[in-house]
């Protein structure tokens, strides 16, 4: 019984140990447990969202819709890209049935033309497609902008949980009427820019197909064209061939290309005409101020240039008409040759005598005839006959004129020439009338009317801008109170070479065009000039160093003319123009510095091999070229350092006399003898230099004279200082001095000493003192030994 009482008291204690030792341990876990979480809350986040961070993501999705309507407000070209999208198809389509046509036949001029117009087409059509892209770009940046807002962990809670979408229930109800708005332009937007793209892309096939075929009847009519076109003059009729086309439909087509043309290429016309503008404001003003100084009467020798130069301006317009659109539609072509021959008829009816005027009149007649021919849409077989009967009788009248012609007439060298090659054209085209070449004859016979044609205005032109550019040198003299004759004769001469060369030229390349050549010709040449050549380790092509070459001949004729084209010729003796002398000379060395670096840097030449080329030349110089570039530095300083300038009066050593010039390498002096002394630079700044001319034009004058005895000293003072105030050239500021002294009982030393405003008239000035200084004295019985 007492070990059953000892067992349970064992077991309760047992018991009570085990459920003490269970409380422990889950008092420790406890506390271990909170302990662990203490330590893990440092890593955790523990920040709440709050309502401003809910509306800053908010934002974020506002900031996005919002941006849609405003970058599409910024597609301001949708419009006008459809327009151009609509007229450029109307334009395909009228290009696609032109080329396309069966009964058509080909005309040079027209499928020059329609080249051009292929080509301005596709050029307006990538430019469409590219801002198409752009905008498509802009598009997809927006929409991948929102797509990215979905993946928001934030907004995706907003709009999930309700009590979140009940505090923002006014900015959903906003979000959601803007988001109605976006849609529908992005929907909108997108389909449009789509559609247009499509169009484009259609638009720029069809353009690849056009111009092959365009190429393809360009090869054709010249390959065609040495071939038998038609059946020789004296076979009988096709009646199928020989259909009328008919004067209004003729037009009709013509004109509806035209337009396009015209509506595609018309920054060269502008071009032109703003260049013709200039000219006429350029000679109306001059004339204008020649008027105003009531010089008019040293321009009388001009025969081209008058006050109102309204007749040779529309010349010059529809002379240079033909280089702005090489490949005009032929209804331009020729009607601006028409416009141009009626010009010309209105200006040479004063300017040649009856004969001249009477061959000039019968040359017109030629070259309209095809032309109306043309217009009025006669049956080819008619075209031929009438064709043959102008073709025979344009070589007769070029073979009679050019024996007819004086030796006066013969001096125009580039008619001459033109004449020649109009005859000759002549008798071909007759040759490929009578055989069936048909499309040759038409060549022939247009090419060598128009090159006649050219050659004469071109030539016109040419003369005219000589005589404005001397009307330029009178004006500009006048102004600035010059003498209004000088030596025109050097001027002249290097005008008439330049501007011959360039109306050589325009007319080369129309002549050329007529033909179907120059392109051959362009290509070919571009091909040689741009060829990569290597000698050693220098590469190089013609083309980069013909246009070094010409840069730096252009800007050396600038240069050289600038002065002129002021009016400056550089044997004028006038002082007050120093300074302007001075600006002339030094945009005369910035024009030679600044040409050179242009060319260098346009012509592509490899500036690491010309620092070579250059480092070896400082080799040279430093061996055997001091002086030379003694001489150029020395240029450069008296330039900028103005030490002396062009028309000061300076002593050199023993040589004295007017700086006629300041070169790069020497100064020219011009002597009182009028021999012109060449001195280099570098001995100018090494020796002592006496300028009379350096702050002022002043300069004093000493005059002795022997008087005897006896006199009134008063007197004769008096009358002395008189005749030197009276004197317009004296400079008065200046008080003359007076003095005399005596010699012997019997005479007297008077020594006069005054200033003269122009050191130019200081001898003139002496010397007319001194003559009424006699005079006077001779009058009053003063006896002058």
């Amino acid at each position: 019984m007492i070990k059953k009482s000892l067992f349970s008291a064992t077991i309760r204690n047992f018991a009570c140990a085990l459920l003490l030792c269970c409380f422990a341990i889950n008092t420790y876990g406890q506390k271990n447990q909170h302990s662990q979480d203490q330590d893990l809350s440092i890593l955790s986040d523990s920040t709440t969202l709050t309502k401003g961070d809910y509306l800053a993501h908010l934002e974020k999705v506002f900031e996005a819709v919002n941006k849609v309507p405003v970058t599409v407000s910024s597609f301001k070209k949708l419009d006008p890209i459809t327009a151009h999208l609509t007229q450029d198809e109307a334009a395909l389509a009228l290009l696609k049935s032109r080329l396309t046509a069966a009964e058509r036949t080909p005309n040079l001029q027209n499928l020059q033309m329609d080249e051009t117009l292929l080509e301005e087409l596709q050029s307006n059509n990538k430019d469409c497609l590219a801002d198409l892209d752009e905008y498509e770009k802009q598009l997809r940046e927006l929409k991948t902008e929102i797509l990215n807002l979905r993946k928001d962990t934030v907004l995706i809670k907003m709009f999930t949980l309700p009590s979140l979408r009940v505090m923002f229930k006014e900015q959903f109800s906003e979000l959601q009427k803007k988001h109605l708005v976006m849609d529908s332009l992005l929907k909108v937007t997108t389909l449009s820019i789509n559609n247009l793209q499509a169009r484009t892309s259609a638009n720029l096939i069809n353009i690849k197909e056009l111009m092959y075929l365009t190429d393809k009847q360009l090869e054709a009519v010249s390959i065609k064209a040495f071939g038998k076109e038609r059946r020789y003059l004296w076979e009988s009729v096709n009646a199928k061939a020989n259909r009328s086309i008919g004067f209004r439909k003729f037009i009709n087509g013509e004109q509806e290309i035209s337009g396009y043309y015209f509506v595609y290429t018309r920054s060269s016309r502008v071009l032109l005409l703003f260049t013709c503008l200039t000219f006429f404001l350029w000679v109306f003003f001059n004339f204008r101020s020649m008027k105003q100084r009531e010089r008019m009467e040293t321009i009388n020798d001009f025969s081209l240039v008058n006050p109102q130069p309204y007749l040779i301006t529309f010349m010059m317009l529809f002379t240079l008409a033909p280089i702005f659109d090489l490949r005009a539609p032929a209804l331009y072509i020729e009607s601006v040759q028409v416009i141009l021959a009626v010009l010309l008829t209105v200006f040479f009816r004063k300017k040649l005598d009856s004969r001249l005027f009477l061959y000039w009149c019968i040359f017109v007649i030629f070259l309209l005839a095809p032309v109306f021919l043309r217009l009025l849409g006669m049956p080819p077989r008619y075209q031929r006959w009438l064709l043959l009967a102008m073709s025979l009788s344009s070589a007769t009248y070029g073979i009679l004129v050019w024996r007819m012609l004086d030796e006066k007439s013969k001096r125009y060298k580039m008619v001459l020439a033109t004449g020649f090659i109009y005859t000759i054209f002549a008798i071909i085209a007759t040759l490929c009338n009578i055989f069936g070449r048909f499309t040759l004859t038409q060549i022939f016979y247009s090419t060598g009317v128009s090159s006649f044609l050219n050659a004469i205005s071109l030539t016109i032109l040419a003369k005219v801008l000589v005589e404005a550019f001397l009307l330029q040198m009178k004006s500009s003299r006048i102004r600035k109170g010059y003498p209004e004759y000088f030596d025109w004769q050097p001027v002249t001469s290097g005008l008439k070479k330049i501007t011959g060369i360039g109306a050589t030229l325009i007319w080369f390349v129309i002549f050329t065009t007529n033909l179907n050549i120059f392109n051959g010709l362009y290509e070919s040449v571009m091909e040689v000039l741009a060829e990569k050549r290597v000698i050693g380790s220098f590469s190089f092509t013609l083309g980069g160093i013909v246009l070094f070459l010409g840069i730096i001949w252009t800007a050396n004729f600038l240069q050289k003319y600038i002065a002129y084209f002021f009016g400056d010729t550089g044997d004028d003796s006038f002082d007050d123009n120093k300074g302007e002398r001075s600006k002339l000379l030094v945009t005369r060395l910035v024009l030679l510095i600044g040409g050179f670096l242009i060319a260098v840097a346009a012509s592509g030449l490899p500036i690491d091999k010309i620092t070579v080329i250059l480092g070896a030349l400082g080799v040279g110089i430093g061996l055997g070229l001091q002086n030379i570039v003694s001489n150029f530095v020395s240029g450069i300083i008296l330039i900028f350092d103005k030490t002396i300038r062009i028309g000061d009066v300076v002593e050199l050593s023993s040589k004295k006399g007017r700086v006629k010039e300041i070169g790069v390498r020497a100064s020219t002096l011009l002597s009182e003898e009028g021999a012109e002394i060449i001195i280099p630079n570098g001995s100018i700044l090494s020796n002592n230099i006496i300028n009379w001319t350096l702050s002022n034009n002043q300069m004093r004058v000493d005059l002795t004279l022997s008087i005897a005895k006896p006199f009134n000293s008063t007197e004769v003072v008096a009358l002395i200082r008189e005749i030197i105030v009276e004197n317009s050239n004296v400079f008065i500021s200046k008080e003359p001095v007076i003095m005399i002294s005596p010699v012997t009982k019997l005479n007297s030393n008077i020594n006069i000493y005054f200033w003269c405003n122009d050191i130019s008239k200081a001898d003139l000035t002496k010397s007319m003192i001194n003559a009424q200084i006699f005079d006077v004295f001779e009058e009053k019985g003063i006896e002058l030994i």
